[in-house]
Parts: structure tokens; C-alpha cells; sequence
């Protein structure tokens, strides 16, 4: 080979091998670079269906199923190669959901009790089932029964779900007594009811030895939340409110005290109930203004929007692991059935309620993370199911365990409020240039309405008002000064344009913090702060106007061009190409053969009697752009196969 030939191998080799290097260095970082998920093998002829987690004190942990069996499994960790070992240890439950460990015993709540389940002999099966505490039935589907919870003095909180009504099929109601209550329930079988409000309380957990559940969105509930609970709160489903007349009662708020002030909407047309919609244009109640006149009124102190952070919020957890985890001991992990994925949030106290902020953690579960605990090495154990409520997972039951690699992740560590904004710690030093610049960050606020209808849409949006950031010397803190807060709105934070010292973008680069009090105390001074700007601030969108133009296109958008608005207006949050997940699958939407303009009416006021089949309603979405909406609809009907290919 000649030496021309030699110098231009060598130099295309060069130049492969620097793409090569290029390629490697612009990789961004994703969730499993810094977490990751290990599935645990079932064996065959166990369903799991998972409805709880509880780990041993020997370290083996414990899984009930929805089906109603308790099994008890060796090396769940599968560390040094060991493979792990099932053994059923209880069987014949109804539907436990929820599963504790204490005092060598294991206690489930079933549909309808708390029940303690010991293995007296040690044979590694229970031969105890003792009833702790019963509570009454109606037999309607929907009434689930959640926990238990330890409290600090040795009792055991319990929620349970609402039923549905049956002319009324969209109304929860309570139909026995406790229903849409949290119960503190004590060894001894006493019960004392808790507090009230709640329509599907699926997540419960102690915090510093406090109460805690997140509620799902549905009729009264915009959308799902994490609440704080304390004796005699009201956390806004008015199902409960029936038996707040009981004599040991510690609500005293009334249903026609709350339907005076807030209208049910409990309308007739011929003779039968209508039900609820969102109307667009109209001056809405919000559950702080209902606070204002009944303070037993208890709102969230962290809204999860829906869509966004989950849509069937389940398990509230913190990280008690002392590092084992990563960088955030002490803060509180939220499950989500619906996404199959997991949420992060940050709590503090201000003006004596809690708040704080919310943010996406690890997603990509196998099937919808119901239940959670740690292991002894301080990995998370996720519980997983889908059975009759859909889950953006591929498989319909499982246990997944969630582990650290020990590198750390460019993240928003934790969001506080100032009374002039936001202070934002990161995990690692930022790049100052980028965290100067006021075109970095971006936001908006907004919030919910408490109506009768199913879920709500984002209202009263307002864009954030931006005006200065100071960043600090360790380069671990960013204040940023914003002009328009609004107590009780969630404040959107977007920090897209942020980048590490070493010039990583945030992993998760949106925080949504729950400003149920503003802070008082010092403003940083305008001198301290910088206002620079790379490029001019993105303007307000156009108000909405009626289109005149034709709703058809002679081109139906791909779906690499529809991709991101299905992501930016939660759509797929719902709903998948050609699979049917917790709403109908866009193909099935397709067949329907609705116009882009029926289909664009449907998404700002969804129908939910057209497809029976599916138990979750769909919220209206009227905040999603009318331009976006009908790309949206010219989409879907490009999926319609209007004649079955010839076999």
C-alpha cells in the first residue's frame, strides 16, 4: 500500500474516531444512567398483583396480592447471583391493599378490615388470621380499602375509597359508614374516625410521624395532590361529610353547608340526572376560598398535576435510607399506578402549613408502582399492578426493585419559597454563565377548580414574571426573583437552559411548587441581582379566537412531527398509539370516524358515556391550543384504516 493511500486511511480514521468521541461526549444523561430498574423473576403460576410491600426484619420482604395470597421472598435483592424464593405465607384475603410489618406479625387491609396474620409455629405459614377492626360494605366495586400506616403511639391508619352512585354513576358517594374516611384503628379493635374528604385515598404514609395521602383526580379533586391529615381535616370530597353527625365525628361540617356555598350541580333534564361538564367560560370555586369559610377545610401541600406527575397517584414514602439511595435523604417519594413511575417532592413549613414542591423522578416501570418500601441495602421495592386500571407499563403485575449507581445526577435538589420568589438547590454546581441568564428559566402559575365535574383543567394561567436571579458563590443555590406570585397557585418553574459547571442540562428540568403561604422576612436587593438576557423573553400566547379556517389539512402531520404536542398536553399520559391504556388507543379513537373539528370538541369536553368500557373518565382539557388540538385530530384520523388489507 502506497503512502497516499496509508495518509488517507489514517485520516478518515481520525476523523471517525473523533465523531466517535463527539458522539459520546453530546450524549445527554437519562433517568437509568443514574437509577436503575431490576426485575424480580416470578415464578411460574404466581400472579403478583401487587397491593403490598412490607420488608422483614431479617430482610426478606413481603408481597400481598390483589388476588388475596401473601407470599414471603428470600434474596429479593438477588445480590451475589442468588436467585430469589417464594413462599406462601397467607392465602384467602380479599383484595389487601396494603401491607405492614410489625412485632413479628404481618397486618393487611382487606376490603373490609384490618387483619393480623402470625405464624405461631414457625413453619413459615400463618396459622392466625385475627380480625383487628371490621368495617361495613356496600359491595360496590370501587370500595377499596388502603393501608394500614403505623402511627408513633402503636395504631394503624386506614383509608377507604367511595362508591359511585347508580343513576349518578359519575358521583362518588358514601354509602356505609367511614367511607371516604381515614380511620385510626387501635390494636385493641377500637376505631376512631380520622378526618374525612377523601374519594380514592390509594397513597398513605407517615412522615416524621405524621399522616400523609395523596388523593387521585376524579369528581372534586382537579387534580391528584399530597396532603398533610390531621384529626377533624376536610381535604375536599364531599362523599364523607354524610357521617359527620356520628357522635365520635371530629368533622362537623355539614353536606348542606358545603353545597350552600359550593353548587353540586345535582341538575335533572326529563326526568334524570346530567351529568357535571366543565363549563369553559365561567367564574369557578377554588377549595382555598371554601377554606376561607370552613377552616377545617384542609388543602393539598403539594399539588402532583395531573397528566404531568402521574394520574393515579398511589404509595408516599421518604427516604430514610442515610444516603444508601443518593443525593436525597430525608425527602419523599410518590408512586404513580397509572404512569408506572415515581415522583419526587420536598417539603417545608411556612407560616405553620406545609408546602412545597414536586418533581419527576423514574419512570419506566414494567407495570403501574402501587406499593413501595426499602430493602436493607437501601434500594426501593416497587409493587406493581394494572388490573382493571390501566398502566403505561408493558405487563400487567410485577415486583421491581429501583437501585442507585452511585453516580450523581444533575438535578434541582430541592425548591424554596422566598417572599420575593424561589431559592433552588442543585446537587451539583451550576455553570454560572448559563445560570446568570434571565433566558434560562421560565415558568408560569396556575391552579384548579372545585367543581362536581371529573377532574379540571389548568385555569387562570399566568405567565412568570422573571426579573432577576442571584447566583451564589458555591454554586450549589440560585434565587430567582419573581414580580407575580400568587399564594395558593402551583408556580410551573422551567430551567431548560440551565447547564452544570461541568455542562450537563437537569435531568428533570421543571419543578412545580405549591405556594400555599408566601414568606416574610428580607428581599435580595436589586443591586445583588443579575438581569442579564441572551435572547428576548418568549411573549404570552395570542388570546383565543374562533377559527375561521377549515378544519381539514391536505396533510396529515407524522408522528415524529405530532410527538411533542402529544407529550406537552399530557396526551399520552392516557392514551397510546394502538394499545388501550387507562383511555382508548388513538387507532380506536380513529375508527370512530369523528371530524377533526367532533374530535377537537371532545378534547375540551370529553364524553365519557361514549366508551363505557373504560372506568376512568377523561378530564376536559380546554387549555390545550385550538392549532395544537386540531394537528392532533388531523392525526389521529391519518391512523383510520378505512378497508382491511386483503390476507
Amino acid at each position: 500500500m502506497n503512502k497516499k493511500y496509508k495518509d488517507m486511511i489514517l485520516s478518515l480514521t481520525s476523523m471517525l474516531m473523533l465523531v466517535t468521541s463527539m458522539a459520546v461526549a453530546q450524549k445527554l444523561p437519562v433517568e437509568e444512567d443514574y437509577y436503575k430498574i431490576i426485575t424480580i423473576p416470578t415464578p411460574e403460576g404466581i400472579l403478583l398483583e401487587v397491593g403490598g410491600v412490607a420488608t422483614l426484619q431479617d430482610g426478606r420482604i413481603a408481597v400481598s396480592t390483589r388476588r388475596g395470597d401473601v407470599y414471603v421472598i428470600e434474596n429479593a435483592s438477588m445480590e451475589n447471583g442468588a436467585s430469589p424464593t417464594f413462599k406462601l405465607f397467607a392465602s384467602g384475603l380479599h383484595e389487601p391493599l396494603g401491607l405492614l410489618y410489625k412485632d413479628n406479625a404481618l397486618y393487611a387491609a382487606q376490603r373490609g378490615e384490618l387483619t393480623k396474620l402470625v405464624d405461631t409455629n414457625g413453619d413459615g405459614k400463618a396459622d392466625v388470621y385475627e380480625t383487628v377492626y371490621a368495617w361495613p360494605l356496600s359491595g360496590h366495586y370501587h370500595e377499596y380499602s388502603f393501608g394500614p400506616k403505623l402511627s408513633p403511639d402503636g395504631a394503624f391508619f386506614v383509608t377507604g375509597n367511595v362508591a359511585f352512585g347508580d343513576e349518578e354513576w359519575w358521583r362518588g358517594e358514601s354509602r356505609r359508614p367511614w367511607r371516604g374516611w381515614t380511620m385510626k384503628i387501635y390494636p385493641d379493635g377500637k376505631m376512631e374516625p380520622w378526618a374525612t374528604g377523601m374519594r380514592s385515598p390509594c397513597g398513605l404514609g407517615m412522615i416524621n410521624g405524621e399522616f400523609f395521602y395523596d388523593d387521585n383526580q376524579g369528581d372534586w379533586m382537579g387534580s391528584g395532590g399530597v396532603w398533610h391529615v390531621r384529626k377533624g381535616d376536610f381535604t375536599g370530597h364531599p362523599a364523607g361529610l354524610r357521617w359527620t353527625g356520628e357522635p365520635n365525628s371530629p368533622v362537623k361540617l355539614t353536606v348542606d353547608q358545603l353545597y350552600a356555598k359550593v353548587d353540586p350541580r345535582r341538575n335533572k333534564m326529563n326526568g334524570h340526572y346530567v351529568k357535571p361538564e366543565n363549563v369553559v367560560d365561567e367564574k369557578p370555586d377554588f377549595l382555598f376560598e371554601v377554606k376561607k369559610q370552613f377552616p377545617e377545610v384542609k388543602l393539598p401541600a403539594v399539588w402532583l398535576p395531573h397528566g404531568v406527575l402521574g394520574i393515579s397517584n398511589s404509595e408516599i414514602i421518604s427516604d430514610e435510607t442515610k444516603g444508601k439511595f443518593g443525593p436525597f435523604a430525608g425527602q419523599i417519594f410518590v408512586g404513580d399506578q397509572g404512569q408506572s413511575k415515581i415522583m419526587r417532592v420536598v417539603l417545608e413549613e411556612v407560616k405553620g402549613e406545609l408546602q412545597g414542591v414536586a418533581f419527576d423522578f423514574r419512570s419506566g416501570f414494567q407495570s403501574g408502582v402501587l406499593r413501595m418500601n426499602w430493602g436493607h441495602d437501601g434500594s426501593l421495592y416497587a409493587g406493581e399492578t394494572n388490573r382493571g386500571w390501566g398502566s403505561a407499563g408493558t405487563t400487567n403485575s410485577g415486583l421491581q426493585r429501583l437501585k442507585w449507581t452511585g453516580k450523581l445526577p444533575f438535578e434541582m435538589k430541592t425548591v424554596s419559597a422566598r417572599p420575593d420568589g424561589f431559592e433552588i438547590t442543585f446537587t451539583k454546581p451550576v455553570d454560572k454563565k448559563t445560570a446568570e441568564d434571565l433566558a434560562s428559566y421560565g415558568g408560569r402559575s396556575f391552579i384548579y377548580k372545585y367543581h362536581p365535574v371529573y377532574g379540571s383543567p389548568t385555569v387562570s394561567d399566568e405567565k412568570l414574571n422573571i426579573k432577576g436571579v442571584k447566583v451564589y458563590e458555591d454554586g450549589l443555590r440560585v434565587h430567582i426573583v419573581v414580580e407575580n406570585l400568587r399564594q395558593y397557585y402551583i408556580h410551573e418553574l422551567n430551567l431548560t437552559g440551565i447547564r452544570s459547571a461541568d455542562g450537563l442540562p437537569v435531568l428533570h428540568s421543571t419543578a412545580y411548587y405549591t405556594l400555599n403561604n408566601i414568606p416574610e422576612g428580607a428581599k435580595i436587593p436589586a443591586s445583588e441581582l443579575s438581569i442579564k438576557r441572551s435572547k428576548a423573553p418568549a411573549t404570552l400566547p395570542a388570546p383565543k379566537v374562533k377559527s375561521t379556517a377549515s378544519t381539514t389539512t391536505t396533510k396529515a402531520p407524522t408522528y415524529a412531527e405530532i410527538e411533542p404536542l402529544l407529550v406537552k398536553n399530557t396526551c399520552t399520559a392516557c392514551h397510546q398509539t394502538k394499545k388501550r391504556q387507562v383511555g382508548p388507543s388513538f387507532v380506536d379513537v380513529a375508527k370512530r370516524k369523528y371530524s377533526n373539528e367532533r374530535i377537537v370538541q371532545l378534547i375540551y369536553n370529553p364524553e365519557p358515556k361514549n366508551w363505557p368500557e373504560h372506568e376512568t373518565p377523561m378530564a376536559p382539557m380546554p387549555q390545550v391550543p385550538r392549532a395544537e388540538a386540531l394537528k392532533i385530530a388531523a392525526w389521529i384520523n391519518s391512523l383510520r384504516v378505512e378497508k382491511e388489507p386483503t390476507p
